[in-house]
């Protein structure tokens, strides 16, 4: 009656992560064929959010094919982030290209006038990645998934570059009428390297952090456990730890339940435990739920005996 992530919910994972493969090679490609190296290093940044993705799942499915789901679940929130500080290397050292790059065209007085299919480009890139975004937002908002905010913030930034880069291709068009405009793609180019390094920084803090996250005193977390112990279905809260990282709070619950209940119900019980967590307290992010059949122990029976089994429950 394990409680873990759904097909569902890691195809809707990997389909981001694919979108952005996706738009890495078309920029990259599109934006060396026009000559923009703004169009270069949007194309870095959409790399970039995809390594990062990658980061966080990646360790996830290997550790599946080697340990049990109850260990997973508990080590889940101490993740081992060398992946995650690889990734966030070759992201700098992209970025730092890209910014030399683009300085290096403006102090050489280079310049870009030829940007139609950049300018093409970067604007169906905008839409189609927000397309993907609203998939992904609405699918983990809809089951209650804490993930949500992260793929908010992670947009938006994404959305910037892309932006960024738009205005200066679209800038750097109107070159043939007037000179200076023409170098407004090197420009965009730097700042999109800046963003790029920003990224990079940034994974490598998310992962010291998701290393360092300092677990809650029991007094703290007596909320929680009261809380899902209101829960119908619930008999006993076995476990439960909470983890804060940031500004966040995210949750290990091991919950018993009716051995003689199905599946399906087990799996609703833990549903409803999780989404009220998360609408009770604003500052819980992610909520792992692992069901387990209820055992009063010795010296009662166990609970799987049958009715009319004429054992005694308590000793005599």
């Amino acid at each position: 009656m394990n409680k873990e992530r759904s097909p569902q919910s890691e195809t809707v994972a990997w389909t981001g992560i694919i979108s952005d493969v996706t738009l890495a090679v078309a920029k990259g490609s599109f934006g060396y064929i026009s000559g923009s190296k703004a169009l270069m290093g949007d194309a870095l940044y959409s790399g970039a959010d995809a390594a990062a993705k990658l980061a966080d799942i990646l360790p996830w499915r290997s550790e599946q094919g080697r340990k049990s789901k109850q260990r997973i679940e508990e080590r889940r929130g101490t993740k081992e982030p060398l992946l995650a500080i690889l990734f966030s290397v070759f992201i700098l050292m992209g970025g730092l290209q890209i910014a030399f790059s683009a300085i290096r065209d403006l102090t050489d007085g280079k310049s870009s006038t030829h940007g139609q299919l950049a300018f093409v480009t970067v604007l169906v890139s905008i839409v189609f990645k927000e397309a993907v975004f609203q998939y992904q937002y609405r699918y983990f908002k809809k089951i209650g998934d804490g993930s949500h905010a992260a793929y908010v913030n992670s947009h938006r930034f994404s959305l910037y570059t892309s932006i960024t880069v738009l205005v200066g291709i679209s800038l750097s068009m109107g070159g043939t009428y007037w000179h200076p405009l023409s170098y407004m793609d090197p420009i965009a180019a730097l700042l999109t390297g800046v963003l790029i390094l920003r990224k990079g920084y940034s994974l490598i803090a998310s992962s010291i952090n998701t290393k360092n996250a300092q677990e809650l005193p029991s007094e703290e977390a007596a909320n929680f456990i009261e809380t899902v112990q209101r829960v119908h279905g619930v008999i006993r809260v076995e476990y439960l730890k909470a983890l804060e990282q940031g500004n966040y709070v995210n949750l290990q619950v091991k919950i018993s339940v009716n051995p003689r209940i199905t599946v399906m119900e087990a799996q609703d019980i833990s549903e409803c435990a999780r989404k009220l967590l998360q609408h009770r307290f604003v500052h819980v992010g992610e909520v792992h739920m692992d069901v387990v059949p209820y055992d009063p122990g010795y010296p009662y029976k166990s609970n799987y005996e049958l009715p009319d089994n004429d054992i005694p429950t308590l000793l005599q």
